[in-house]
């Protein structure tokens, strides 16, 4: 994805040297390296260091969180924090589910890829059960897809059988295209290097309709939190209400002393 945005590998500060900071507690000034791009984004690079991090999580304290810790640290700043994983299930992978709120699966429209999705989807059932309770998965995203060939619909067909029943797959899929492939080379997102292309039209559907989701939820979430307070202080003020009685004026005696 650095790539996609136009940065080379060399960069002085990365995801890894984030990460490295949290496990040292070493931790400064969080927003510092992270890049702002003309697209309007920011982005906390990554390159060849992060794969070292799979030795150096293996002994740290909290190694399953040290993401999320990190993230913590600038999440209010954004809307939205899309990570994107590597294809391993190492203990990266662990942290980026230890700190999301939701996964989009991307598979390949191709058999392997198709093949792998069981021990995906029962690594993502192991980090709710024992680290990120809320974790749940928003659905399977098709990518390269080529229509034409029955591969392609037959990995599809399996996919829905096997687990259509439990994970949504969306509807829109990512089309294979030469177009997609070339912006690595050139340092651009697919939306600035091709506009109109099948491929940009299919991102901006599924981004389209994740956010309108995404926002929906969130509004029934801040509702039901804010319906909980209110249940609240409509309890307490039952409560304080029950500990008042009517007087009858016969028990109220004189007051000898009083000045008037």
């Amino acid at each position: 994805m650095s790539r996609l945005a136009g940065y080379e590998d060399n960069l002085g500060i990365t995801l890894a040297t984030k990460l490295t900071d949290v496990i040292n507690e070493t931790m400064n000034a969080p927003t510092v390296g992270i890049l702002h791009h003309d697209e309007g984004v920011d982005l906390i690079p990554a390159n060849l260091e992060l794969s070292a991090m799979e030795f150096n999580l293996v002994n740290a304290m909290s190694r399953e969180t040290a993401l999320r810790n990190y993230l913590s640290e600038v999440k209010e700043k954004y809307d939205y924090i899309l990570i994107d994983c590597m294809p391993s299930l190492g203990m990266v992978t662990i942290n980026a589910l230890s700190a999301a709120d939701s996964v989009i699966i991307p598979v390949q429209a191709q058999y392997l890829p198709a093949k792998g999705m069981t021990q995906l989807v029962q690594t993502i059932s192991r980090v709710k059960k024992r680290i990120n309770p809320n974790l749940k998965i928003d659905g399977m995203l098709l990518t390269l897809v080529d229509s034409r060939t029955n591969l392609a619909k037959s990995t599809v067909e399996a996919l829905r059988e096997n687990f259509g029943s439990q994970i949504k797959m969306y509807r829109t899929y990512i089309p294979i295209a030469v177009k997609a492939a070339e912006t690595s080379s050139k340092g651009k997102s697919i939306f600035a290097y091709e506009p109109n292309s099948t491929v940009s039209k299919s991102v901006c559907r599924i981004y389209k309709g994740g956010v309108s989701r995404w926002q929906e939820e969130r509004a029934t979430s801040l509702s039901r939190s804010s319906m909980t307070c209110s249940q609240h202080r409509s309890r307490e003020m039952r409560k304080k209400l029950s500990k008042i009685r009517d007087i009858p004026l016969t028990e109220i005696d004189d007051f000898p002393d009083h000045p008037f």
